[in-house]
């Protein structure tokens, strides 16, 4: 008999002719069939039971059922909306105005007089802010050519350097179409239809490319040494990767991220092999922010800081399909333990005392040994060989045990960030970038797109306008922040 199909009648028959044993045998690969089930439902329910609140499951999985709010952020105790004292801002009249429309009084408005000759007292004034309507201008660049009396050399005046075609645009014109394209996802085809409608002059989305690809050149070298930068910097630096369609394969983004720089490279890979090729990770000896991953991990010489956003979400997930009580203790020991850094960084702090840093140590410890006695680890039955099948409890019992000093990283060096939600917010918009998309359509799309993205997301950390920035590039002299070049 298969051990996953129930037993017929004529093997039951048989069974109770043959005896005890045979009954006992019978009933005991029933018994094994119903745990192997057992598992079986539960590993499907736990994972219908997953969403972006519980897991690591994006919000956008959630579909049209998504869960309630559940936020563990404690009230503030303020009103909603501005605050007192907060500047608000408006649209301001400016002193002088490109144009001024004069509207008369010609007649009153109760008699009928006739006014037109009855000076104004006063004007009431109402300005409207409004475009032009925009054309491209067209700069023509003559270049001389003289022959030499002496000794009849044809000589030619020189073309600025970015001049290089009988016609071309400009780098104001490419760099909106690198803005509309890359920064705000729009696709080529409907980049070059703005363009065209908005300036009155047909626009082809080779063009748009062609535009992306040439400012991908300008800032290669600067994005070079952002990644040195992030190789060599002790400031605490984000690590995440997402999946990416490229020409129909699933590849890899992977980003690297401080508060002032983005950096991103896509590889076919995922794991250590992407990691050691895009070659930030294998040289850093500062902190590095990850979600526990084991690829990440396994750069011995970094320090290692885990994300305490993923462990919240596990927690919760322990809490509602569980209930497991060592859980919601070890969450309110998570949010116990940030709340003192932050009320201590507030109050001009850089460390905690001993005492109370080895007081969440004691209570850390005392929570996990509660836990392992709720879930002990599994015991491997006679024969079986291989990795032994954990519930979820036990494998996050057994993270905490092999890292409490990564998770507990934000409490022992100041630095440290709780969680790694930078990395996050750098990954969402590529995510952006593939839900409108759909993917990339060919490798050197993708590694385009990647570099103009490290380029525009490191300048608008440092207060860059995004359009001003690529226009630099476009003139040959790419935006790169100081602190990327003294490696501080």
């Amino acid at each position: 008999m298969k051990s996953n199909v129930l037993p017929i009648p004529d093997e039951i028959h048989a069974a109770y002719q043959q005896g005890e044993a045979a009954i006992k045998a019978l009933f005991e690969r029933q018994a094994e069939l119903i745990r192997v089930l057992e598992a079986r439902v539960q590993a499907l329910e736990d994972q219908i039971a997953k969403n972006s609140q519980n897991s690591s499951k994006p919000p956008s999985s959630d579909g049209l059922t998504k869960p309630a709010p559940k936020s563990l952020r404690q009230a503030s105790g303020k009103t909603s909306g501005g605050q007192r004292g907060h500047t608000g801002h408006r649209l301001e009249p400016v002193e002088k105005a490109e144009h001024i429309e004069v509207h008369p009084v010609t007649h009153c408005g109760q008699c009928h007089a006739d006014l037109s000759g009855v000076e104004s007292g006063q004007v009431e004034k109402r300005q409207v802010f409004d475009l032009p309507l925009m054309t491209l201008e067209v700069t023509e660049h003559q270049a001389e050519v003289k022959t030499c009396r002496l000794c009849g050399y044809v000589n030619h005046g020189e073309f600025p350097v970015d001049v290089t075609q009988p016609t071309q645009y400009g780098p104001r014109v490419r760099a909106q179409m690198v803005y509309f394209n890359i920064y705000h996802f729009i696709p080529l085809e409907r980049t070059a239809e703005i363009i065209s409608e908005l300036y009155q002059q047909p626009v082809s989305d080779g063009t748009v490319f062609a535009a992306a690809v040439e400012l991908a050149e300008q800032v290669a070298p600067n994005n070079e040494q952002l990644k040195e930068y992030l190789g060599e910097t002790e400031k605490p630096v984000h690590f995440d990767e997402t999946g990416a369609r490229v020409n129909g394969h699933l590849e890899w983004l992977h980003s690297a991220s401080t508060e002032q720089v983005t950096y991103y490279a896509i590889h076919p890979k995922r794991g250590s092999e992407a990691m050691d090729d895009i070659d930030i990770l294998p040289g850093r000896t500062g902190w590095s922010i990850h979600d526990a991953w084991q690829p990440y991990l396994s750069y011995i010489n970094a320090k290692h800081g885990l994300c305490n956003a993923h462990l919240i979400r596990e927690l919760v997930f322990l809490i509602e399909r569980y209930t497991q009580q060592w859980a919601k203790d070890f969450l309110a020991l998570l949010l116990n333990m940030k709340q003192t850094v932050d009320i201590a960084k507030s109050q001009g702090q850089v460390s905690l005392s001993e005492r109370r840093v080895a007081a969440f140590e004691q209570d850390y410890d005392w929570i996990v040994e509660c836990g392992e006695r709720a879930n002990p680890p599994p015991v491997r039955p006679t024969g079986q060989r291989g990795r032994l099948n954990q519930s979820p409890a036990r494998n996050l019992l057994d993270r905490l045990i092999d890292h409490q000093d990564k998770v507990m990283a934000f409490v022992y060096d100041f630095d440290v960030p709780f969680d790694n939600n930078l990395a996050e917010r750098d990954i969402r918009m590529v995510k952006v970038q593939q839900k409108v998309s759909g993917g990339f359509r060919s490798g050197d799309g993708a590694n385009v797109f990647c570099q103009v993205r490290s380029y525009i997301s490191t300048a608008r950390k440092n207060g860059q306008h995004v359009q001003d920035v690529l226009y630099q590039a476009f003139r040959g002299t790419p935006y790169l922040p100081h602190h990327s070049c003294s490696g501080g």
